[in-house]
């Protein structure tokens, strides 16, 4: 008979997820800069979204792969703990050559040469990303899970706000140049990603070093004896057709979740830059353009920092109004959120704009994975996750097919109609929500 799993301190939960703040800190620089370092480096916005089809590809090929391998892998420093090392040394060489990649090479070759540092950096965030859910699924009784997912959430944002921020400090507070010539990256942005690949090894040694994960003695008395370790990697096509009617659900909101963050991300910059900076299209290399390239990082920073304490709420309104509605909730806000941008009349107002992505970020981050947690069998925890990966993938890939031709010729080059898209297809996912099945809630339904 199996043994319930001990529930563990808020400092134990604390130590096992810090990783995650360092994994944001560089994927907020990423979120924030990215697309303003390929413009300087010559990309059209109507490509924007083609340059960023690396980061779902790359995630879709290497999550599953990495839960397949770290539901078998057990070594000195533990199960799920050396992917996180692994995936962290590679993303940091990634940051430290992403934003030099004009002083490598000039022009067209400049931009294929941080083409390839995103896919590199991406392709290493998931390494490292995929295993942490997988751990606190594995070491959280069901009743702390959502706390535990909360947490995560809390240290993400605390991280992306620093990431998001940090050029902008730069700039304004140590005197880090933000200009910068014609197809090179400012200097403020260079010596960001030069701090986040320190911030993001840092944290990471953290939770390498002081969190603790079940030796394949005690875990086979929480969860039983896995019957897959002998299993072929084929498998993993298997368990992708019986995954849990649960999961299948959560792949609809999911779509819709992702394609419009997607969109939020690749199209900010180009968006109010256009939109509220009044700038021409053409312009994406002059100080006002890069003024709003580092208010894209603000307002990013807003919508994590709202996050990271929205997250600490989600346990209790989550027990108030159950998962399921709390995340209809959180997505319903994120999509009024985004559709508001449409109507900001000066930058600032864009900050009220980003306290409903906050909520609905926070939530993305947590309900899903504590709603999933408890359909999935125990010995697939890595494998399933990075298996739901594919419906983080899937509508990011799709949306970089088709998102740059649609701001090309149907909104005539005007990102902000992307951005308000998304906040529609936010809406549709709060909906998709009615028909998910939550275990909890059967639970309760179904109790005597």
């Amino acid at each position: 008979m199996l043994q319930p799993k001990p529930s563990l301190r808020i400092g134990q939960i604390l130590s096992m997820s810090f990783g995650f703040l360092g994994i944001q800190f560089g994927f907020a620089l990423q979120n924030g800069n990215a697309s303003g370092i390929l413009q300087n480096f010559g990309a059209d916005v109507e490509h924007l979204s083609w340059f960023w089809l690396v980061a779902p590809l790359t995630g879709m090929i290497v999550q599953p792969i990495i839960g397949y391998y770290s539901d078998r892998t057990w070594n000195k420093l533990g199960r799920r703990k050396p992917y996180f090392l692994v995936g962290t040394l590679i993303c940091c060489l990634a940051l430290l050559l992403l934003p030099n990649s004009a002083a490598l090479l000039q022009a067209k070759s400049a931009l294929f040469i941080g083409a390839c540092m995103l896919m590199l950096m991406d392709a290493s965030i998931n390494v490292a990303m995929e295993p942490f859910r997988a751990l606190v699924a594995d070491n959280l009784p069901d009743s702390q899970r959502t706390l535990g997912f909360s947490i995560q959430t809390f240290l993400i944002g605390i991280g992306a706000v620093a990431g998001s921020w940090l050029p902008y400090i730069l700039d304004n507070y140590a005197h880090v140049s933000s200009s910068a010539p014609a197809g090179q990256v400012a200097q403020n942005v260079i010596y960001s990603f030069y701090i986040g690949a320190v911030v993001f090894l840092s944290c990471i040694l953290i939770t390498v070093v002081f969190a603790k994960e079940y030796a394949p003695a005690d875990y086979e008395r929480y969860h039983g004896k896995s019957t897959e370790e002998h299993t072929s990697f084929s498998t993993i096509f298997k368990d992708f057709r019986r995954m849990p009617a649960t999961m299948r659900q959560l792949g609809l909101v999911q779509f819709f979740s992702w394609f419009a963050l997607f969109s939020m991300w690749v199209f900010t910059t180009p968006a109010i830059a256009h939109h509220v900076f009044q700038l021409p299209i053409t312009d994406t290399s002059s100080d006002a353009f890069r003024d709003a390239q580092n208010w894209t990082g603000i307002i990013f920073g807003v919508y994590n920092g709202v996050s990271a304490i929205y997250a600490l709420l989600l346990p209790a309104i989550a027990r108030k109004l159950g998962r399921k509605k709390t995340h209809a909730f959180s997505l319903l806000a994120g999509g009024v959120g985004l559709i508001s941008m449409y109507f900001a009349n000066d930058k600032t107002d864009l900050l009220l704009s980003m306290v409903g992505v906050g909520f609905a970020w926070a939530s993305i981050l947590s309900m899903p994975y504590a709603i999933l947690a408890g359909s999935i069998p125990s010995g697939k925890m890595g494998v399933y996750m990075g298996i739901f990966n594919f419906f983080i993938t899937i509508p990011q890939i799709v949306n970089g097919i088709i998102g740059g031709p649609i701001v090309k010729n149907i909104y005539n080059n005007n990102a902000m109609y992307a951005i308000v898209l998304a906040g529609i297809l936010m809406l549709c996912g709060a909906v998709s929500m009615v028909y998910v099945q939550d275990s909890t809630d059967i639970r309760v339904k179904t109790a005597p």
